[in-house]
């Protein structure tokens, strides 16, 4: 460990004492100020002998005198006050009869004998023995107070941090009306729902609910929202926690955690346990991925514990959700613990459409919106991207001091999500407009004129996030498999910026670098995923996810460096085949390219009506929707 690490967290404690220190010691200036103001006599009281006393008491002075305890106070009748101390052992009358005081005159003066009690009594009489200890135990208290929040609370740590919806909250409630799509999905959550609600008629006929749900799915596409969803619907406790909380620096404070939660989920029963990304604390043992962390080990193995030993009354439901579900314990998936996996996919352009409703609910809509377009223009958007395209709609008409939503407000926010920002502040010089524009009209042009590239939508030489300029192409239909030639036209519209860049100025900037790395990319998934290289055959040599496969390290491969160099040859070769088709595209078309270039340069962005007018005059046929 670097010992520069350990330094740090101790550096902020200091300046924390300090004020500490400052705080109590003017604490204990406002006590020692209140407790003199209390106890202080007034300036105009006169301290005097005992013989004084008498002599006063003899002369006739004196109006009254007030014995309390070893204090004499003396009320004149010049209305000025005295005060004198007395013998402790005899009375003020012996006192007094001893300075030559007749009992005649004693008695001529009236005394009053005040005895001293009560609670003020006692406070100030034990005060300046207990202020102290009490200043050393609120100054010991300020000192320990940080250092009790963070070791003393090793004492709390294996209890659960779960959050807990209660069904009777309205405010938090969801049920699957709030969720659109994922119609299969609901579907098998159904099951689950009919079971909290009605056990009985599955224990009587001898069937067995899943004791544990796995939601997979990509980033967005509603899993959590779904889990809260079945709570909704059941009404009962939901037990909501991520993966990640269960591990601590401590070896076994995960596992004693997974206990509190399941204890607390049994005696609210009937109820749900949600655990969002299991793969935290769910990957394969033995493998070494995650550093071979023991703690992460011993908590998958009391959850597997916990799942296995429920009884099928117990009615408490197990869901979990991932986006990595290939990377679990087998364990974890077998029969008897999550036997049941619900595929959430991305939402189909009617599904995009009820989700798009949904999060318009609240919002004031002018009478041009159309939700229908917003969904066709955003095909492989999650459910949460849909969400930040009506927020961001409802921000940018804000912003504009407008009351209700346009669907130009919505058009631009796709666009937002997807890029970024405009940077209207990043101006452009001459030169590089020109290039940008064509470089973008390179990368148009052509995706109109390969037959299976997408119909473009849009093209801008606006700056948005880090593109200098953007060219927006979007499929004529859903469509959940790709083909080779596909991805052949996409990659070679791809390297049509860049080969415009070279054709018309003969030289190459940096403006291609991102084009350049997703067609790579994609050339090297179509020959090490797909197997669409005639030369390696129909080989699958890495994952989705980039890693080789089999639960292997990051870093092995499961093919020689033989394999290795015949997958470099055949990405090499898709990129050289596309870039000579974009060129030839570019030389036959060029007065197409120069035409799409110059209105670019002229009005910055066009728009698809605006760009087909381009491409039909110059004789290239837009593409349209099968009927």
């Amino acid at each position: 460990m670097n010992p520069k690490t350990n330094k740090k967290p101790t550096q902020p404690k200091i300046p924390n004492i300090m004020n500490q220190i400052v705080i109590a010691i003017f604490i204990f200036m406002a006590i020692t100020v209140a407790y003199t103001f209390f106890t202080k006599k007034g300036d105009d009281v006169k301290k005097m002998a005992i013989s004084d006393v008498a002599k006063s008491v003899v002369d006739g002075t004196i109006e009254k005198i007030t014995v309390s305890g070893g204090d004499i106070n003396i009320d004149f009748k010049d209305k000025t006050k005295g005060i004198a101390k007395k013998e402790l052992e005899s009375s003020l009358s012996e006192t007094l009869y001893n300075y030559g005081v007749t009992p005649a005159q004693i008695t001529s003066t009236p005394i009053e004998i005040k005895t001293e009690s009560g609670f003020m009594y006692w406070i100030l009489s034990i005060l300046p023995f207990l202020l102290p200890v009490f200043l050393i135990m609120f100054l010991f208290w300020m000192l320990t107070r940080q250092a009790k929040g963070q070791g003393m609370q090793a004492f709390t740590f294996g209890q659960s941090k779960a959050r807990i919806t209660d069904p009777d909250d309205k405010n938090n409630k969801v049920t699957f009306k709030d969720v659109a799509g994922a119609k299969e999905a609901k579907e098998e959550l159904k099951e689950i729902v009919d079971f909290l609600k009605n056990p009985k008629k599955f224990l009587d006929i001898g069937a067995r609910i899943p004791k544990g749900v796995l939601l997979t799915g990509q980033p967005g596409t509603g899993k959590t929202l779904l889990a809260r969803a079945v709570a909704g619907e059941a009404e009962v406790p939901f037990f909501h926690l991520s993966g990640s909380e269960f591990v601590e620096m401590f070896v076994g404070v995960g596992a004693s955690r997974v206990r509190d939660l399941f204890k607390m989920a049994k005696k609210a029963a009937p109820s749900i346990v949600f655990i969002d990304e299991i793969d935290a604390v769910g990957r394969v043992r033995g493998t070494g991925v995650g550093g071979g962390n023991d703690e992460r080990e011993q908590t998958l193995n009391q959850i597997l514990v916990e799942m296995d030993g429920f009884e099928p009354n117990e009615k408490v439901i197990v869901m979990a959700a991932t986006n990595r579900g290939d990377v679990l314990d087998p364990a974890l998936l077998r029969p008897g613990r999550f036997d049941r996996r619900v595929l959430l996919d991305l939402p189909d352009r009617k599904d995009r459409e009820d989700i798009l409703a949904i999060h318009s609910r609240k919002k004031p809509f002018a009478e041009d919106v159309n939700l229908k377009v917003i969904a066709e223009r955003t095909p492989g958007f999650s459910g949460a991207d849909l969400f930040s395209i009506m927020n961001e709609g409802a921000i940018l008409a804000a912003r504009e001091d407008r009351k209700k939503i346009a669907q130009f407000d919505l058009v631009r926010s796709i666009e937002k999500v997807m890029m970024g920002p405009e940077r209207k502040s990043h101006l452009l010089s001459k030169q590089e407009k020109e290039i940008t524009a064509y470089h973008e009209a390179g990368h148009a042009l052509v995706a109109s004129v390969l037959p299976h590239a997408d119909p473009v939508h849009k093209v801008s030489i606006v700056s948005r996030g880090s593109a200098g300029g953007y060219t927006l192409k979007l499929p004529l239909e859903e469509r959940r498999l790709q083909s080779k030639k596909e991805f052949l036209d996409d990659i070679a519209m791809s390297l049509g910026g860049y080969v415009a860049e070279e054709m018309v100025f003969g030289d190459i900037t940096t403006g291609p670098s991102n084009d350049l790395q997703v067609a790579t990319s994609l050339a090297r998934a179509m020959v090490t995923r797909w197997g669409m290289s005639s030369e390696i055959g129909p080989i699958a040599l890495e994952s989705d996810g980039g890693r080789t496969m089999f639960g292997q390290g990051v870093n092995d491969k499961e093919y020689s460096e033989r394999v290795s160099a015949l997958i470099d040859g055949e990405v090499s070769k898709i990129m050289n085949n596309a870039f000579a088709v974009a060129k030839q595209v570019l030389t036959e078309k060029r007065k197409v390219l120069d035409a799409i270039a110059s209105k670019l340069i002229e009005v910055e962005t066009l728009e698809q009506a605006e760009y087909n007018e381009i491409i039909v005059a110059n004789g290239i046929v837009p593409k349209k929707r099968k009927k």
